[in-house]
């Protein structure tokens, strides 16, 4: 892992919600995963199958990881072992996101979200 200190003064955050990480320190493994129904309504109907996350396909499929296999040459030269911030101010961290601060391995995040729009037949 890298061997860098991480230092901020000072960090706001209004919010951290939804599989959200709000990490302070260096971590080996960071998983982050989130599904959620966004249905928005003309009129308050209610059919009593919202909610079943498995009849959605894309609930289902397999997200394709790009296999990287291509040689990479990195030389680094850090002047200062210290990366030093001053102020992080943000309103939301959300949705399978993460404000991490200091050294990670191995992040892996995923969010899905079905939006479904009901609106009510036109009248002519």
């Amino acid at each position: 892992m890298l061997t860098r200190i991480s230092s901020v003064d000072h960090v706001e955050s209004k919010e951290v919600a939804f599989s959200s990480t709000f990490q302070i320190g260096d971590s080996s493994i960071i998983n982050a995963f989130s599904r959620a129904l966004a249905v928005q309504r003309e009129a308050e109907i209610f059919f009593g199958d919202e909610g079943n996350f498995p009849s959605y396909p894309v609930f289902k499929k397999p997200l394709p990881l790009p296999i990287i296999d291509e040689p990479m040459n990195m030389v680094r030269h850090n002047l200062s072992p210290i990366i030093k911030v001053n102020n992080i101010s943000l309103n939301a961290v959300a949705f399978s996101s993460v404000l991490h601060i200091g050294n990670s391995k191995h992040i892996s995040l995923e969010v899905r979200i079905k939006h479904i729009r009901q609106l009510l037949p036109e009248r002519h």
